[in-house]
């Protein structure tokens, strides 16, 4: 089966300065695909080149195995969010949903631009105007308008990034429904770890125009391999002196069930502390990672190892420098 989005050798320059730089990743139908990266990384402008609003240098872009016309027929299965909502304020709330109808000239559509501002919970806002509503109810009438006309794929450019942690979630736990129950394909562009993790199966990490790693999200999130992996996962967290001691990283891969720390602590009977943790569950299983710091004695880590292996727990030694 194609991917519903497939890039391959793209590459993009605003004069000398090339902001992509062989580009090559494809998203399955269904996915909610993130693509992370610092401000200036060339995130922004791969979303951009993926709609259309900006032209490529080189390279390829499919959609179902077919290189992309950008036309109408493209432009109408492959929608977009933004960061700042783009409504217009002197429309009301369901004259913006209504909008491109009107742009494609189809009729008749009132009922649906209604149906679509009950499924984002907006439906008694229809006569309100944008400046009457939240951040978050603004975004969710711009989601309303990218579903209008039905698409597939629906980018996603920072459009958390203007709202509060809350609302953050809210829209995240949106999108996440519209994916489930529409079969909505969604990109979600983002410099926050804690938006991707919390809601994408898959991740791509660039970096100085290039793409740094790239995979399942659980994979990414607990090995990250490349160094703006561990900036961005760790966020700084292991800023600290920690000297020379010994780290050992637990993973949590969702299949563990059980007090893991307490266990090691009373059966091994060995002091250590704990310098990062992070997990997340899903489906009722929990992922993530723990780092513990073993400041004393080598006998120390390696009865932990030996622990570690009898119970068949997934760790691995790691890099002072390397976390940080």
């Amino acid at each position: 089966m194609n991917p519903i989005i497939e890039i391959k050798n793209l590459n993009k320059s605003f004069g000398s300065n090339q902001v992509l730089k062989d580009i090559n990743l494809s998203m399955d139908k269904g996915d909610i695909y993130g693509i992370l990266g610092l401000s200036g990384a060339g995130k922004s402008t791969l979303v951009r080149c993926i709609n259309g609003l900006e032209k490529f240098d080189s390279g390829q872009i499919l959609y179902k195995g077919n290189e992309v016309e950008f036309d109408t027929s493209y432009r109408m299965c492959v929608s977009m969010i933004f960061q700042q909502f783009n409504l217009l304020q002197q429309r009301s709330v369901l004259k913006n949903v209504l909008l491109p109808a009107e742009i494609a000239k189809k009729k008749d559509q009132k009922e649906k631009a209604i149906k679509l501002l009950n499924l984002v919970g907006l439906g008694d806002k229809l006569d309100s105007y944008p400046s009457q509503l939240s951040g978050g109810q603004q975004q969710r009438v711009a989601i309303a308008r990218a579903l209008m006309n039905d698409p597939e794929v629906l980018l996603c450019d920072e459009a958390t990034s203007a709202l509060d942690p809350d609302t953050t979630n809210s829209i995240l736990d949106l999108l996440k429904d519209l994916n489930s129950r529409l079969g909505l394909t969604i990109i979600i562009i983002s410099h926050q770890m804690s938006v991707i993790e919390s809601i994408c199966n898959k991740v791509a990490i660039i970096d100085h125009s290039q793409i740094a790693e790239n995979g399942n999200l659980y994979d990414v999130f607990l090995s990250p391999k490349s160094e703006i992996g561990h900036k961005l996962i760790y966020s700084n967290h292991l800023h600290t002196k920690l000297d020379e001691n010994k780290l050992i990283k637990l993973i949590f891969n969702g299949e563990i069930n059980k007090p893991i720390v307490a266990n090691i602590i009373t059966d091994c009977n060995i002091l250590l502390s704990i310098v990062y943790a992070d997990s997340k569950v899903v489906d009722g299983k929990v992922y993530g990672q723990m780092i513990f710091n073993l400041p004393y004695y080598d006998k120390d880590i390696t009865k932990l190892k030996k622990y570690l292996d009898l119970n068949n727990l997934t760790y691995e030694e790691v890099d002072t420098n390397g976390l940080q």
